[in-house]
């Protein structure tokens, strides 16, 4: 596949975790892939593993709450890698506390991240996508979004989120653009780590407790998310739009 006609996809929040995940399988898709998170120096290693698998992989560092970062990096990515046409808005924090400890700062940072976040990468992108006639949107939502003790910026955050996504679909769809959202359940990350460390819990205590609510009797990890990604930004999945698929290893409302 040349570079002329190789897909582009930027893959925020995508130094660690599910980003990560998501980022090595594009590649190994065949895509280009920005690897964009806030420090530019974490997604070098990411990148560093896209290229010696003859990949190509750009590192980029941006705040994606930040209009003028977001706009200055999906330029810069259009510049090195080519229009891109796959966006996984998958840029996360987590500010948990109950509701009566929650400060207005942790509210903003979660909702500045997640949804104007997604808002702002999506805006900067769909351009690219309109005038190629191609585009595949992936917001990550999460099985939050369904309510969660301790959680209620996240959860709003993560609601929402779907909400912009069947919206997209809407918008979107004449131009040959696909929106869809994930909601993972429990997945293995750094972020999963800080929720048992916040809770007072060993990991593999917190792992063991959740995986008995699991039907499938495992947790998850990464590569699971990155395969459902896979299909959704496939050339294949062009019917499949405004849809929020539950990847939590069993049935969710």
């Amino acid at each position: 596949m040349s570079n002329e006609t190789q897909r582009v996809a930027i893959v925020t929040g995508a130094a660690r975790g599910i980003g990560a995940g998501v980022a090595r399988r594009l590649a190994a898709d065949g895509m280009a892939v920005a690897v964009l998170d806030l420090d530019e120096s974490a997604c070098k290693p990411v990148v560093a593993e896209v290229e010696a698998a003859g990949g190509r992989a750009v590192a980029v560092g941006a705040d994606v709450s930040d209009e003028q970062s977001v706009t200055a990096a999906v330029e810069r990515v259009a510049a090195e890698l080519g229009a891109p046409t796959v966006l996984v808005n998958n840029a996360g924090i987590i500010r948990d506390n109950m509701l009566y400890k929650m400060t207005v700062d942790d509210w903003d940072a979660v909702m500045g991240v997640h949804l104007r976040g997604a808002f702002l990468c999506t805006k900067a992108v769909q351009k690219y996508m309109v005038e190629q006639n191609f585009g595949r949107i992936v917001n990550l939502s999460s099985t939050s979004a369904l309510g969660n003790r301790g959680q209620a910026n996240y959860a709003a955050a993560k609601a929402g989120i779907q909400g912009f996504t069947k919206t997209l679909a809407v918008e979107l769809g004449k131009f040959g653009v696909t929106a869809n959202a994930i909601a993972p359940g429990f997945i293995e990350t750094e972020m999963t780590h800080a929720t048992a460390e916040r809770l007072g819990m060993s990991f593999e205590d917190f792992r063991q407790a959740l995986i008995a609510t699991i039907p499938v009797a495992r947790s998850g990890k990464p590569e699971d998310i990155a395969h459902t990604v896979s299909f959704l930004v496939s050339e294949g999945a062009g019917f499949v739009s405004g849809q929020v698929i539950y990847v939590a290893g069993g049935p969710k409302n």
